[in-house]
């Protein structure tokens, strides 16, 4: 059980919920993802957006940011209950990520818990050895990482198909924001709320479809206490929420970018040492 709320803690503190993505609010669900329109006020909105989301990537670093290849972060994460309560007393971690599908995550203090994420396949090993994760856990994990904000901001936002739509200002973590969101050619949607004097991103939402129940599901992810390492905004504190219910949350206390980790470090074929 304990192994179990660890697993929660990570996937609601790192990725998203499987599901059907659901269109824009207010487009029907059966409906394609709705290309940018060609009048003039439409065209204009695109371009505030798009100026917008630029003046967030330059505010996160620039060139440094989008040239980020790995990742290494420590700290400890939390798992919560489905009413929002701690549901264990948190866990260090050490993670280590490469662009673009690459991810190592070591639990516990001697990090005896590995979960290995490599391409669309991943390995766990624990004190019973190693296996392959749960099927129904990876596809949660994937889809997470469809959404993570790495993601968005190199692929969702470098398709010409992808399209912006600037939806004004609003408050989002008790600052004022600027809200715009962008729908994909294959029709998922995500929602940025970014800081409306850093420019930096305060919360990412979307909402899909739960594959069991059928029900909608808000996934929201917070960037919150943003630390400048190596030239880079680093967001040390992140917390996932669905349906308004915390469910994980990750404090980070060290980041290096750009280390050079080696491929090896996500191997599946090896044993975690």
């Amino acid at each position: 059980m304990k192994y179990l709320l660890f697993i929660l803690a990570i996937a609601g503190a790192m990725f998203a919920q499987v599901g059907t993505p659901l269109p824009k609010p207010g487009q029907p669900e059966t409906a394609p993802a709705a290309p940018q329109a060609g009048a003039p006020e439409d065209a204009a909105n695109a371009k505030q957006a798009r100026a917008v989301l630029d003046q967030m990537i330059t505010a996160l670093g620039g060139p440094a940011y989008l040239n980020i290849q790995d990742i290494e972060q420590k700290g400890r994460l939390y798992g919560f209950d489905h009413n929002g309560e701690a549901a264990d007393a948190g866990a260090p971690f050490v993670r280590y990520w490469k662009w673009p599908d690459k991810d190592r995550v070591e639990l516990l203090k001697h990090r005896e818990w590995i979960l290995i994420y490599n391409g669309n396949d991943a390995n766990e090993t624990t004190y019973h050895g190693t296996h392959p994760v749960d099927p129904k856990a990876l596809k949660t994990y994937l889809e997470r990482r469809s959404y993570s904000l790495e993601q968005v901001i190199r692929q969702w936002l470098n398709d010409p198909k992808t399209a912006l739509y600037y939806d004004g200002q609003t408050i989002s973590e008790n600052k004022q924001a600027e809200k715009v969101s962008m729908i994909a050619s294959d029709r998922r949607g995500v929602t940025l709320y970014i800081d409306a004097n850093s420019h930096l991103p305060l919360r990412k939402t979307y909402t899909t479809r739960d594959a069991e129940t059928g029900d909608r599901v808000e996934e929201v992810e917070t960037f919150d206490n943003y630390r400048l390492i190596q030239g880079i905004q680093s967001p040390t504190t992140i917390t996932r929420y669905k349906n308004n219910i915390m469910t994980g949350q990750r404090f980070i206390s060290t980041v290096t970018y750009n280390s050079g980790i080696p491929d090896s470090k996500f191997d599946l074929n090896v044993p975690p040492k």
